[in-house]
């Protein structure tokens, strides 16, 4: 007894793809028999391409987002050095701040020895305090900017020791993707190869019409044979007597009336 499949129910405009299609199918260079076998042929090459792209997974799109990844850490890695740079650049002035601000005091404080007025005195040691309060404001930046530099510090090691581990992630999958690549660019040169000479041979809006026949199905399925005798091999509808005869022909396109596919004879398996 044969196994019940469930019925699958597509999308697709059936009416546009077979009236795109069908004024054109017979006027062609090659005989129908063979446009229909070379469209069976097209869509055995896509489906092992697909096969193929599926064994790969999604490694393509974990290597790319890790390859983001890592471009964001090491942008972060900079700006985190170029902030250190900055702050140590700020201690480099605050100390010869510091350094000025001795030199001056010192130097009011020996024209203290040779004031010749209480005026003079008052001005000379509110220059000092000012130069004074100056070198504290001085000593408090090259404080806070060696904290700020200890903590930066911190974070970037934590942010190297991420890098490290991306880094590690993205080098073991691109050695499994190209292992799998190595594994399957023969098969998948070839296929390409049987594609595009089959590809060729169909028309131009045959071509558009199975290109979107193909998009609008999760199997990627636009042509298929009859399955089980009687049914659509791809939505698994039943096929009337008529159409199974016009199939068996092979003298015409035939569209499944359920989902739009196209439908070949068995015996092109």
């Amino acid at each position: 007894m044969a196994k019940k499949v469930k019925k699958e129910e597509t999308p697709i405009d059936k009416t546009v793809t077979f009236v795109s299609i069908s004024k054109t199918f017979a006027d062609s260079e090659i005989s129908v028999p063979e446009k229909l076998h070379t469209l069976y042929d097209l869509q055995q090459a896509d489906t092992a391409i697909d096969k193929i792209l599926q064994l790969r997974g999604d490694l393509p799109v974990e290597v790319e987002e890790l390859e983001k990844e890592i471009a964001d850490i090491e942008s972060k890695e900079a700006v985190g050095v170029q902030f250190i740079e900055g702050l140590n650049a700020s201690i480099a002035e605050n100390k010869q701040n510091i350094i000025d601000c001795d030199t001056s005091i010192s130097n009011y404080q020996k024209q203290l020895d040779n004031i010749a007025n209480s005026r003079e005195f008052d001005s000379i040691n509110k220059e000092i305090e000012n130069l004074g309060i100056v070198r504290e404001i001085a000593e408090k930046n090259i404080n806070e900017a060696k904290f700020a530099i200890s903590e930066k510090k911190a974070e970037l090691e934590e942010i190297k020791e991420t890098l490290e581990i991306r880094k590690g992630d993205l080098k073991a999958k691109k050695e499994e993707l190209v292992s799998i690549v190595a594994e399957t660019s023969a098969e998948e040169e070839k296929l390409r190869a049987n594609r595009e000479a089959c590809a060729k041979k169909i028309d131009d809006t045959t071509m558009r019409a199975y290109e979107r026949i193909r998009a609008s199905v999760k199997n990627h399925l636009a042509v298929v044979s009859v399955y089980n005798g009687d049914s659509c091999g791809g939505c698994f509808n039943t096929i009337i007597p008529q159409t199974l005869i016009e199939i068996a022909s092979n003298k015409k396109l035939v569209i499944c009336e359920h989902c739009g596919r196209i439908i070949v004879n068995p015996d092109f398996e």
